[in-house]
């Protein structure tokens, strides 16, 4: 066994930016001891340290493995250009944190996929261990390199350097991982194709090596078994329930300023509102929330430990946890905490922040909000089954701003099916509203408009349809910045179209497109999702060497009954229910959250043994994805809030108080009217006379 290579990576230290990214050492960090009758798992997450060290999923496993006694874990992140430029000119291969020891010792390497524009780190990573990137190369004692998150549902692209894709949760496959894996690690009396084939066996465990991807001239017609004890297809893993582990609860406290550096307490995971874009929502299904005493014990716990000054309580959508409100209130006057620790809602959901939550929060600090109405109208809403009516999200800024927020943040999608330029512009509209009510509480506020171009992914309805060109992505963003010029407290954000078409590439990509990874790589092409380090023309120079392009790729629509390259991968959802909301999408129509309602037949209650777990019968305040809601209002815009106290403020602004603008502003027109659940708020029917949002 080689010794540590730390004698060797201490003098680059002082050659690089951020030298402790390397060096470990962090509060909860274990020093495992490798001995025989022990699997060494490497976890490796493929960007950098700053990026992966809160990923909660590599830690909750990090914890597991090292609880075990016939596995240990350790960790690495992908070392920036300076670092990896450094290591490959001295001949360091690629080694842990724990105890700087070469990746090439440990048994397992295993990667957390959470985005596609990383694919070409973790060949490089592979690379910078010593082993061979593509899979069959790698023979004898070659450490297995395997991979789960959600971007595993999808595994095609990788399948040609991935030995085996875990499907789902992670809890407890890697602890039947390691039992398979012990007879290797004794006495090495399988060979690696046996493994593999033993691998397979486990539920949620996927090993392309064992599936032959099937062509007919350049169309693909399937993914099938080369073997007989192989499944035709691989159902995900679902930990029925998620309060039998509380984890992490050594959470790791960084030496350095990180991303998300705070205490995060997972208080529920899956999402069934529905929202047909959402890939996380699909792929995690059911819900599965935690105790709300095990949210209490977790934070109190983790606060003493770590000396955190921040919590976030995290899922796809904190604000439906059924004890939200207990929850923030109780770190906020939690007596320990004195007052100073602040509570943020990462994921937080429009119609489900009330005044309440908001009064809590800011009692200590007003941490961001960030709130993800995602389309610009109620149509388009609608067609993506985003239920975020026009009065829930001005009634959630109007909460915000009233409690002292200054800095609100709103994130929308372009690009989506059925979408039309009103639509676009409705985003415009949207955000200068959101301003305005802003601006009757404070003088100065940020309302910061954040655009995203949709990229269609697996395992949801919008699977089939083809996203836009990077010119027509280019094209409304130009509109929405024309629509936004002088807007007062506005500023407009916007993630790059070529990056948008590139994530595309590989999202749906089917086996072929392992070869534009690769050659992405070998061009040079590491940290893609890095502004600064990405390059399309990259991309497309692999696209054409592999014979493909980005109108097959990216821009086409699928046909219903086309094979696609994860249809031999389950999440849990039948097809048909799939292409079925993608027609009902097309429609306009909408599904409620299926928590509170009648039971939609998606797949994953009846098919997997979990179902929903929650703690209360019925929707948590501000309802759910349309339960409880009153949907029809859609589409009415809120003309004013009549708060007695700032009704004097806001008509002097408006010119005063016998300006006839200001009394129709305040909601005070024929046709305004006040709806139930709005408050006291004027709310006005735009649909018939053709308004905007």
């Amino acid at each position: 066994m080689t010794s540590s290579l730390w004698p060797r990576i201490e003098p680059l230290l002082a050659q690089v930016t951020k030298p402790a990214r390397y060096i470990g050492g962090e509060l909860g960090a274990r020093e495992p001891l490798h001995e025989p009758g022990r699997v060494a798992w490497l976890l490796i997450y493929p960007d950098t340290y700053e990026i992966g060290l809160p990923n909660q999923g590599l830690q909750i496993l990090y914890e597991i493995l090292n609880e075990r006694e016939d596995a240990l874990a350790e960790r690495a992140y992908a070392p920036w250009t300076d670092m990896e430029r450094a290591m490959r000119s001295a001949g360091i291969p690629l080694f842990s944190l724990e105890t700087t020891r070469p990746a090439a010792e440990f048994d397992v390497l295993a990667f957390n996929l959470s985005a596609e524009l990383t694919y070409t780190n973790v060949l490089n990573l592979i690379d910078l261990a010593g082993l061979a990137v593509r899979s069959k190369e790698r023979t004898g004692d070659a450490p297995l390199v395997v991979a789960g998150g959600h971007c595993a549902f999808n595994p095609e692209p990788l399948a040609d350097f991935i030995d085996a894709f875990v499907l789902g949760d992670g809890e407890e496959v890697v602890g039947e991982i390691s039992e398979v894996l012990l007879d290797r690690v004794a006495d090495h009396p399988r060979g690696r194709h046996e493994l593999l084939r033993a691998l397979a066996r486990l539920d949620g465990v996927y090993v392309p090596a064992l599936y032959e991807a099937r062509y007919d001239g350049t169309s693909l017609v399937g993914v099938v078994p080369r073997f007989r004890d192989v499944p035709e297809r691989v159902e995900k893993r679902a930990i029925g329930d998620l309060g039998e582990w509380p984890l992490p609860k050594q959470q790791l406290v960084p030496l350095v300023e990180v991303v998300h550096d705070r205490l995060n307490v997972e208080v529920f995971r899956g999402c069934t509102r529905g929202c047909r874009f959402c890939q996380a929502g699909m792929i995690t299904r059911p819900v599965r929330e935690r105790p709300a005493s095990q949210v209490d014990e977790m934070v109190r716990a983790g606060l003493a430990r770590t000396g955190y000054d921040e919590v976030a309580l995290t899922s796809l959508s904190s604000a439906d946890f059924s004890g939200i409100e207990h929850a923030v209130s109780s770190v906020i006057n939690d007596p320990q905490c004195s007052g100073q620790v602040s509570v943020s809602l990462p994921s937080l959901r429009v119609d489900a922040f009330t005044v309440g939550i908001a009064a809590e929060i800011q009692k200590v600090r007003r941490t961001g909000l960030t709130f993800a109405p995602e389309g610009g109208t109620w149509r388009m809403r609608q067609v993506m089954n985003k239920l975020i009516r026009e009065e829930d999200l001005y009634s959630a800024v109007d909460s915000a701003f009233a409690q002292g927020w200054r800095r609100v943040k709103l994130y929308f999608l372009i690009g989506l099916p059925t979408e039309t330029d009103e639509d676009v512009l409705g985003i415009a509209e949207l955000a200068r509203r959101c301003a305005e009510i802003g601006h009757r509480y404070h003088h100065n506020v940020t309302l910061t408009t954040s655009v995203g171009g949709f990229v269609p992914k697996p395992h949801t309805p919008f699977q089939w349809f083809g996203q836009d060109t990077i010119e027509e992505l280019r094209r409304k963003v130009g509109m929405l910045r024309d629509a936004l010029r002088g807007a007062r407290g506005v500023s407009l954000r916007w993630h790059g179209a070529e990056a948008t078409a590139a994530e595309g590439i590989v999202s749906r990509g089917d086996r072929r497109v392992g070869a534009v990874v690769e050659h992405v790589w070998r061009a040079g092409g590491t940290f893609q999702e890095w502004s600064e380090h990405f390059d399309l023309g990259l991309w497309t120079a692999g696209l054409e060497a592999a014979g493909l392009s980005l109108e097959d790729t990216v821009y086409r629509h699928r046909e219903q009954r086309e094979v696609l390259p994860w249809d031999h991968l389950s999440a849990g959802l039948h097809r048909d229910f799939l292409w079925q909301d993608f027609s009902e999408a097309l429609h306009e129509h909408v599904l409620e959250d299926c928590r509170w309602t009648p039971c939609y037949d998606c797949g994953v209650c009846t098919g997997l043994p979990v179902e929903h777990v929650v703690a209360s019968s019925v929707p948590p305040a501000g309802g759910s994805q349309g339960t409880g809601q009153d949907i029809s209002v859609g589409g009415l815009m809120p003309a004013h809030f009549v708060h007695e106290a700032h009704r004097d403020m806001a008509v002097g602004a408006a010119g005063g108080a016998e300006d006839p603008a200001a009394r129709r502003s305040l909601g005070s027109g024929p046709r305004a009217r006040t709806t139930s659940g709005a408050r006291s708020m004027g709310i006005v029917d735009t649909r018939a006379s053709g308004g905007g949002a």
